[in-house]
């Protein structure tokens, strides 16, 4: 199956439906809007359609020199394990090399190690294990 990859954000509406699919908002902490807005402040990203519907998107948030964290990468559960994350992870890499940024970061939940770990990643040493903070 040939699919179009962009190097740009979906439409709102587009963004919202396949976000709708992966249950990431389930708790409604966020708007769709405010969701929308965050993707148009991204450094890069990526979307792939099949025809007209968004199957896969990725983003990348960064300063262009060092700091780099790649999130929201999400695949239509009908067409996963099909390639579709492995096409938005390498786009986002390609541009990473190609804009010389050699750090990069991610999160994911812990079942998806294994897709990270096939495209490089290693888990942070558990003496450097990374911190959040969740304002209420």
């Amino acid at each position: 199956m040939v699919y179009t990859i962009c190097e740009t954000n979906p439409t709102f509406e587009e963004y919202q439906a396949l976000h709708q699919t992966t249950g990431w908002n389930a708790k409604r902490l966020y708007t769709y809007e405010q969701l929308f807005q965050a993707i148009c402040n991204s450094w890069y990203s990526v979307s792939i359609y099949d025809e007209q519907t968004l199957i896969g998107y990725g983003r990348i948030i960064s300063d262009g020199i060092y700091q780099t964290f790649i999130c929201d990468v999400m695949v239509h559960p009908e067409y996963q394990r099909n390639g579709i994350g492995t096409t938005v992870m390498e786009a986002l890499l390609a541009h990473c090399k190609n804009e010389n940024i050699k750090w990069i970061q991610l999160s994911c939940a812990k079942s998806k190690q294994p897709f990270y770990q096939k495209l490089g990643f290693t888990e942070r040493d558990v003496d450097a294990p990374g911190m959040m903070l969740f304002f209420k």
